[in-house]
């Protein structure tokens, strides 16, 4: 279930999701499917692009995410074509994704911050920000 949505000028937005215990996907599963949302200039796998790194903040693991590309969005119309592959024609160039999946005890809260890069790149030391003070729940 998606908790909240901020949106940032131009084109910037970072989602926030919480399913529950045991829901929600693996972090690996959540990590390739929001690779698999870029496409490459070069035609290469979006995955030899992506930086993942693993850290833990305040006693729980972070895994994090650094994308970049032309992103196909999350499928449906806009991303998919009536086969369900994703659509070239239809990607936004110049795009970048932050994204953290936080590993807690009442199950993971994933974060997504998608949008052009000059935007992500400006507000990168605020998601940083964001990751650090996540904390369990006292």
């Amino acid at each position: 279930m998606r908790l909240a949505t901020y949106t940032l000028a131009p084109g910037g937005e970072c989602a926030v999701y919480f399913f529950g215990a045991g829901r929600g996907g693996s972090v690996d599963a959540n990590l390739d499917r929001w690779i698999g949302q870029f496409l490459q200039a070069d035609g290469k796998p979006s995955k030899s692009a992506a930086k993942i790194d693993k850290r833990t903040i305040h006693g729980l693991p972070v895994t994090t995410l650094d994308v970049s590309g032309a992103y196909t969005g999350m499928g449906g119309p806009k991303g998919a074509s009536s086969s369900g592959a994703q659509s070239d024609a239809l990607a936004m160039p110049n795009y970048r994704m932050l994204a953290a999946v936080v590993e807690g005890p009442q199950g993971s809260v994933f974060f997504k911050f998608t949008g052009p890069a000059k935007t992500i790149a400006a507000n990168q030391a605020a998601f940083d920000k964001m990751l650090a003070s996540i904390g369990p729940v006292r």
